[in-house]
């Protein structure tokens, strides 16, 4: 461990069950910039395996932080990456805003995210998944899609090996870009079924076209959810200052907390990783 996070873990009071800010740099060929994170652990020396949180277009979230202290606590290392702060960006919610960063970034960063993991020792560098939300679904989906792969490589990219050992994507964008391309690693999709910022058909078609070619992928629907199902405490509402391709006009969508869809979705997760994983 280096001494940064030595010290980050020191300041927490904690070697064992931990959190504390770290920081890596992108894998960006030529211009590699450096991203700050926030790391959670279980108690005890590992190795254990671990998971990158990608945020979505918003940036970094309270709920974030809720995922990965329920990730440490069983038994995950957690890795919640800063896309937006390093470069003093405060959202990517809007149509191509002068703030936009290139839509490579965001996968540079999870890949340098994995290369640190996998050079700690209290990792195991051959189990390590992504998570994402919303706009950082999508790159939770790209960093084990085949075609994506081989872009970053004919950038100049140096991916790290083993790459991401399986992915998650919660009510993910993106979906439709990603339809005719192959995820390569074990992938699931939580979205909700009244969701009208990242429709849910757009991914079942993904799925089911990955699926037809051979993917380990699969999808849960949750019937009447809206986007944030699983954000505690977020009011039934419409988010009037967002873009969105699926509205009249390009704006709007509407969000709401659902405790039966959020419970089910921490269900499948834990689930997941605990097969592709292990404990």
């Amino acid at each position: 461990m280096n001494t940064r996070v030595l010290a980050a873990l020191a300041l927490a009071g904690l070697l064992g069950g931990c959190a504390g800010g770290v920081t890596f740099h992108s894998v960006t060929p030529g211009a590699p910039e450096e991203i700050t994170a926030t790391l959670s652990a279980p108690p005890g020396p590992g190795p254990f395996p671990a998971v990158v949180l990608l945020h979505g277009c918003g940036g970094l979230s309270p709920q974030l932080a809720r995922w990965a202290g329920w990730l440490a606590a069983r038994g995950y290392v957690a890795l919640v990456v800063d896309s937006f702060g390093p470069r003093k960006v405060a959202g990517d919610c809007l149509p191509e805003t002068p703030d936009d960063i290139p839509v490579t970034a965001r996968l540079d960063d999870a890949m340098g995210a994995l290369g640190w993991l996998q050079s700690q020792p209290f990792v195991r560098p051959d189990r390590v998944a992504a998570l994402g939300f919303s706009q950082g679904g999508v790159y939770a989906i790209a960093v084990i899609n085949g075609p994506s792969l081989e872009r970053a490589q004919k950038r100049g990219v140096r991916l790290p090996a083993p790459g991401f050992a399986a992915a998650v994507g919660v009510y993910p964008g993106g979906c439709a870009s990603l339809a005719k391309e192959l995820v390569v690693r074990p992938l699931l999709v939580l979205i909700g079924g009244a969701d009208d910022w990242t429709p849910p058909p757009a991914c079942q078609e993904m799925v089911d076209s990955m699926r037809a070619r051979g993917a380990e992928a699969s999808i849960v629907i949750y019937s009447g959810a809206y986007h944030y199902f699983d954000v505690e405490g977020q009011r039934l509402e419409v988010l009037p200052h967002v873009g969105n391709d699926h509205k009249p006009g390009g704006w709007g969508a509407t969000v709401s907390y659902q405790a039966e869809a959020a419970a089910d979705a921490f269900r499948q997760v834990e689930s997941f990783l605990r097969r592709h994983l292990g404990p």
